[in-house]
Protein backbone atom coordinates (compact mmCIF):
# COMPACT_ATOMS: atom_id res chain seq x y z
CA UNK A 1 0.00 0.00 0.00
CA UNK A 2 2.84 2.29 0.75
CA UNK A 3 4.69 2.09 -2.37
CA UNK A 4 0.96 2.12 -4.46
CA UNK A 5 0.74 6.06 -2.42
CA UNK A 6 4.26 6.79 -3.47
CA UNK A 7 3.55 6.12 -7.33
CA UNK A 8 0.22 7.92 -7.05
CA UNK A 9 1.59 11.09 -5.50
CA UNK A 10 4.69 11.11 -7.82
CA UNK A 11 1.72 10.03 -11.14
CA UNK A 12 -0.12 13.40 -9.52
CA UNK A 13 2.87 15.64 -8.95
CA UNK A 14 4.41 14.47 -12.58
CA UNK A 15 0.70 15.87 -14.08
CA UNK A 16 0.96 18.85 -11.98
CA UNK A 17 3.88 19.59 -13.57
CA UNK A 18 3.53 18.70 -17.20
CA UNK A 19 0.00 20.46 -16.92
CA UNK A 20 1.60 23.63 -15.46
CA UNK A 21 4.35 24.18 -18.23
CA UNK A 22 3.70 27.62 -20.68
CA UNK A 23 3.51 26.54 -24.48
CA UNK A 24 3.08 29.32 -27.18
CA UNK A 25 -0.49 29.59 -28.12
CA UNK A 26 -1.93 27.61 -31.13
CA UNK A 27 -3.55 29.07 -34.46
CA UNK A 28 -6.93 28.94 -33.34
CA UNK A 29 -5.80 30.47 -29.44
CA UNK A 30 -4.14 33.26 -31.53
CA UNK A 31 -6.79 34.29 -33.91
CA UNK A 32 -9.20 34.31 -31.01
CA UNK A 33 -7.24 36.61 -28.89
CA UNK A 34 -6.73 38.71 -32.15
CA UNK A 35 -10.11 39.48 -33.08
CA UNK A 36 -11.25 39.83 -29.18
CA UNK A 37 -8.52 42.59 -29.16
CA UNK A 38 -9.38 44.50 -32.03
CA UNK A 39 -13.04 44.08 -31.48
CA UNK A 40 -13.79 43.91 -27.84
CA UNK A 41 -11.06 44.39 -25.49
CA UNK A 42 -9.26 47.87 -27.03
CA UNK A 43 -11.10 50.44 -26.95
CA UNK A 44 -10.71 53.95 -28.35
CA UNK A 45 -12.18 52.83 -32.31
CA UNK A 46 -14.15 56.16 -33.09
CA UNK A 47 -11.49 58.32 -31.01
CA UNK A 48 -9.63 60.52 -33.70
CA UNK A 49 -6.00 62.06 -33.74
CA UNK A 50 -5.88 65.30 -33.60
CA UNK A 51 -2.55 65.71 -35.10
CA UNK A 52 -2.05 65.77 -38.45
CA UNK A 53 0.16 63.65 -40.27
CA UNK A 54 3.31 65.51 -40.61
CA UNK A 55 7.04 65.35 -40.72
CA UNK A 56 7.10 67.58 -37.17
CA UNK A 57 4.57 65.19 -35.81
CA UNK A 58 6.07 62.36 -36.48
CA UNK A 59 9.31 63.50 -35.24
CA UNK A 60 7.98 65.11 -32.01
CA UNK A 61 6.68 60.94 -31.65
CA UNK A 62 10.08 59.54 -32.46
CA UNK A 63 11.17 61.70 -29.52
CA UNK A 64 8.61 60.91 -27.01
CA UNK A 65 8.67 56.83 -28.12
CA UNK A 66 12.60 57.27 -27.41
CA UNK A 67 11.69 58.33 -23.68
CA UNK A 68 9.29 55.81 -23.11
CA UNK A 69 9.16 52.56 -25.12
CA UNK A 70 12.40 51.71 -26.73
CA UNK A 71 13.50 49.06 -23.95
CA UNK A 72 10.85 46.62 -25.45
CA UNK A 73 10.23 47.57 -28.56
CA UNK A 74 13.72 49.00 -29.68
CA UNK A 75 14.23 52.02 -31.34
CA UNK A 76 12.78 51.39 -34.88
CA UNK A 77 9.45 50.08 -32.96
CA UNK A 78 10.32 46.34 -34.34
CA UNK A 79 12.30 45.12 -31.17
CA UNK A 80 16.34 45.46 -33.09
CA UNK A 81 18.67 44.67 -30.30
CA UNK A 82 16.19 44.09 -27.33
CA UNK A 83 17.44 40.54 -26.28
CA UNK A 84 14.18 39.49 -24.00
CA UNK A 85 11.61 40.30 -27.06
CA UNK A 86 10.84 36.97 -28.72
CA UNK A 87 11.31 35.13 -24.95
CA UNK A 88 8.52 36.81 -22.88
CA UNK A 89 4.97 35.13 -23.21
CA UNK A 90 3.51 36.92 -24.93
CA UNK A 91 6.15 37.84 -27.10
CA UNK A 92 6.93 41.40 -27.75
CA UNK A 93 5.04 42.37 -31.07
CA UNK A 94 6.85 44.06 -34.00
CA UNK A 95 4.86 47.50 -33.60
CA UNK A 96 5.23 47.43 -37.89
CA UNK A 97 3.16 44.11 -38.00
CA UNK A 98 -0.08 43.61 -39.72
CA UNK A 99 -1.67 42.87 -36.56
CA UNK A 100 -0.32 46.27 -34.37
CA UNK A 101 -0.83 48.35 -37.90
CA UNK A 102 -4.40 47.07 -38.04
CA UNK A 103 -5.57 48.94 -35.24
CA UNK A 104 -7.35 52.37 -35.60
CA UNK A 105 -5.17 55.19 -34.59
CA UNK A 106 -7.61 55.86 -31.43
CA UNK A 107 -6.94 52.12 -30.38
CA UNK A 108 -2.86 52.73 -30.52
CA UNK A 109 -3.37 55.33 -28.51
CA UNK A 110 -5.63 53.45 -26.08
CA UNK A 111 -3.24 50.61 -25.64
CA UNK A 112 -0.46 53.38 -25.02
CA UNK A 113 -2.79 54.96 -22.77
CA UNK A 114 -4.00 51.62 -20.69
CA UNK A 115 -2.06 49.35 -21.36
CA UNK A 116 -2.68 45.43 -22.29
CA UNK A 117 -3.32 42.99 -19.23
CA UNK A 118 -1.90 40.33 -19.02
CA UNK A 119 0.95 41.22 -21.75
CA UNK A 120 4.24 43.15 -20.29
CA UNK A 121 2.57 46.33 -22.51
CA UNK A 122 2.45 49.11 -19.32
CA UNK A 123 0.15 51.87 -19.37
CA UNK A 124 1.53 54.89 -19.68
CA UNK A 125 -1.06 57.39 -18.11
CA UNK A 126 0.32 59.77 -16.15
CA UNK A 127 3.62 58.96 -17.65
CA UNK A 128 3.46 60.68 -21.07
CA UNK A 129 0.77 63.71 -21.71
CA UNK A 130 -2.55 62.82 -24.77
CA UNK A 131 0.05 64.63 -26.89
CA UNK A 132 2.72 62.81 -26.93
CA UNK A 133 0.72 59.88 -26.83
CA UNK A 134 -1.10 60.77 -30.13
CA UNK A 135 2.06 61.63 -31.94
CA UNK A 136 3.69 58.37 -31.05
CA UNK A 137 0.57 57.28 -32.82
CA UNK A 138 1.74 59.00 -35.74
CA UNK A 139 5.55 57.74 -35.34
CA UNK A 140 4.10 54.12 -35.42
CA UNK A 141 2.22 54.81 -38.82
CA UNK A 142 5.84 55.71 -40.11
CA UNK A 143 8.16 53.23 -38.38
CA UNK A 144 11.80 53.24 -40.24
CA UNK A 145 13.14 50.00 -41.88
CA UNK A 146 13.81 47.70 -39.49
CA UNK A 147 17.79 47.58 -37.77
CA UNK A 148 18.24 50.78 -39.68
CA UNK A 149 18.40 52.57 -36.35
CA UNK A 150 20.19 50.34 -34.04
CA UNK A 151 19.86 49.05 -30.94
CA UNK A 152 18.79 50.92 -27.29
CA UNK A 153 21.65 52.41 -26.10
CA UNK A 154 20.78 50.55 -22.81
CA UNK A 155 21.57 47.14 -24.48
CA UNK A 156 24.94 48.59 -26.26
CA UNK A 157 26.10 49.65 -23.00
CA UNK A 158 25.57 46.28 -21.37
CA UNK A 159 27.67 44.47 -24.25
CA UNK A 160 30.47 46.78 -23.91
CA UNK A 161 30.59 46.73 -20.61
CA UNK A 162 30.75 43.07 -20.77
CA UNK A 163 33.57 43.07 -23.50
CA UNK A 164 35.78 45.62 -21.64
CA UNK A 165 35.16 43.40 -17.88
CA UNK A 166 36.48 40.50 -20.48
CA UNK A 167 39.50 41.95 -21.52
CA UNK A 168 40.33 42.81 -18.01
CA UNK A 169 40.45 39.68 -16.35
Amino acid sequence: MTRRATVLVIACAACLIAGCRATPPGQTESSVVRWLKLHVTVKGKDDRNPFPDSAESIMEGKTAFGHYCVVCHGLDGQNTGVPFASSLSPPVPSLASKEVQGYRDGQLKWIIENGISPSGMPASRGILSDDEMWTIVDYLRHLPPAGSLGEPRVYSDRKSTRLKSSHLG
